[in-house]
């Protein structure tokens, strides 16, 4: 029998297995005080646990504990979540989603099946790679607009002075994809400029892409590949921030257990799992405690082969790109929320104004819905260092006070006084400013 015989047969058999025993979904809103209960069994397939933390992460829920075990040919979860306030969930639209993303109506979409992310022509989707340098967002956001393409969607992360990007572009003309074969070719060569930096020992990568792979995990995808977990100058990072990860081998059940403690943030268990499973690993059980403000989680784990951790090599590997998966997205500094109409170009001068104020974009995430522009920033100053009160408000009186506003600083920065003559003044509308906290996608 051919591998590809072999490969159907295994597969017709899962999908049969599947419709035999249709994944089940109970949510419970009555024995927890302060979560929402959600239980899933299905029949064990490979990363399906990142599919269930994907979809309730995408939900914007807050995962406060959680129960895992996979051994044998069933996967059973429980989750103990919230909204974003702390309250239990009880918004029938997001219940009634997961209850048909998870549920029995989850077994017949393909396994590209992933929350957020559609096959669309609406958009060309860049990805970029290269050194991280103060100015880098600006300058990338700049060539585009010269080339007359409008960002409607973007996430941008830093670490270990690297840069990954995944972009969203429409032709500014008619706000469609870009098919060009030769105005592709010349947007990747002038990108893969600005992302050398004239860095010749590292890189700089650009691809124009229709994979469908949830935006996150591919950053997470890129910056492994690139080998961000590598470091550079472990003199540059702060051991408080740093989480205390550890592998040890249960030989007497032949798994490898890893535990995580760090400071908890939205998002972390979707990172650590994401992690694993796209280095091969399966998750057997886990516990997951994140109820204070530090996240406790463990996880018994096998490579795919089978086997556990089986050098000391391997074991610092895990141990490295795990914690570099959850500083990835670690936030310090100034959080800016800016919310206005939507225009080509918006990106290209916000970022100029944070360049030329000597502020540096740690990370980034742009997006466009129903015409208005909602984009999330993380600063630091030069070198750095924090951001001074002074220059935010300098950079809010030029924006505009009520589309810019600061979420978290170490530094009071006024929030209300009146909006200033801008630069921007009939392309900002004060009055177009919409309550970050009030935004919600299930798409």
């Amino acid at each position: 029998m051919s591998y590809s015989q072999s490969h159907y047969m295994d597969d017709e058999y899962e999908k049969l297995f599947r419709r035999m025993n249709p994944p089940r979904v109970v949510i419970d809103n009555e024995s927890c005080k302060n979560a929402t209960v959600i239980r899933v069994d299905s029949a064990n397939k490979q990363g399906i646990l990142l599919e269930v933390v994907q979809i309730l992460t995408d939900l914007n829920l807050i995962i406060l504990k959680a129960y895992i075990s996979s051994d044998g040919g069933w996967f059973m979860d429980v989750f103990n979540v919230t909204d974003q306030d702390g309250n239990k969930v009880t918004d029938e639209v997001i219940l009634d989603y997961i209850r048909k993303s998870l549920g029995p109506e989850s077994c017949f979409p393909s396994t590209m099946r992933s929350v957020g992310v559609k096959q669309t022509m609406d958009h060309t989707a860049i990805e970029l790679m290269g050194s991280d340098r103060p100015g880098l967002l600006s300058e990338v956001s700049a060539v585009l607009t010269n080339l007359k393409c409008n960002i409607v969607n973007a996430e941008v992360w830093t670490h270990n002075m690297r840069a990954a990007a995944v972009m969203h572009v429409t032709d500014e003309e008619t706000s469609s994809a870009i098919t060009d074969s030769q105005r592709l070719s010349l947007i990747k060569e002038l990108l893969c400029n600005v992302l050398g930096g004239g860095n010749r020992k590292r890189g700089a990568k650009t691809v124009v892409t229709d994979d469908s792979t949830h935006t996150d995990r591919r950053l997470h995808q890129m910056m492994f590949d690139d080998r961000d977990y590598e470091r550079v100058d472990d003199d540059d990072f702060d051991e408080k921030q740093r989480p205390n990860v550890d592998v040890v081998n249960w030989s007497d059940k032949d798994y490898s257990v890893v535990t995580i403690e760090c400071k908890d943030r939205p998002k972390l268990l979707f990172d650590t799992v994401c992690t694993l499973t796209d280095m091969q690993y399966v998750v057997f059980h886990a516990n997951i405690d994140a109820e204070g403000p530090q996240a406790y989680q463990e996880y018994y784990i096998k490579h795919i082969d089978g086997s556990p951790v089986k050098s000391d090599a391997e074991r610092q590997r895990v141990i490295h790109c795990l914690e570099a998966a959850i500083e990835r997205r670690v936030s310090e500094g100034l959080k800016l929320e800016l919310c206005t109409t939507d225009r080509v170009g918006l990106l290209s001068n916000v970022t100029r104004i944070f360049r030329e104020n000597s502020l540096t974009v740690t990370r980034a995430e742009v997006t466009t819905k129903g015409g208005k522009a909602v984009n999330t920033f993380y600063v630091r100053g030069a070198s750095g260092c924090n951001v001074d009160s002074k220059t935010i408000e300098s950079i809010r009186q030029t924006i505009g006070n009520t589309i810019l506003k600061v979420k978290g600083s170490s530094e009071s920065v006024p929030q209300d006084s009146p909006t200033r003559s801008s630069i921007f003044s009939g392309l900002f509308k004060s009055r177009s400013f919409v309550n970050f906290g009030l935004v919600k996608s299930y798409s």
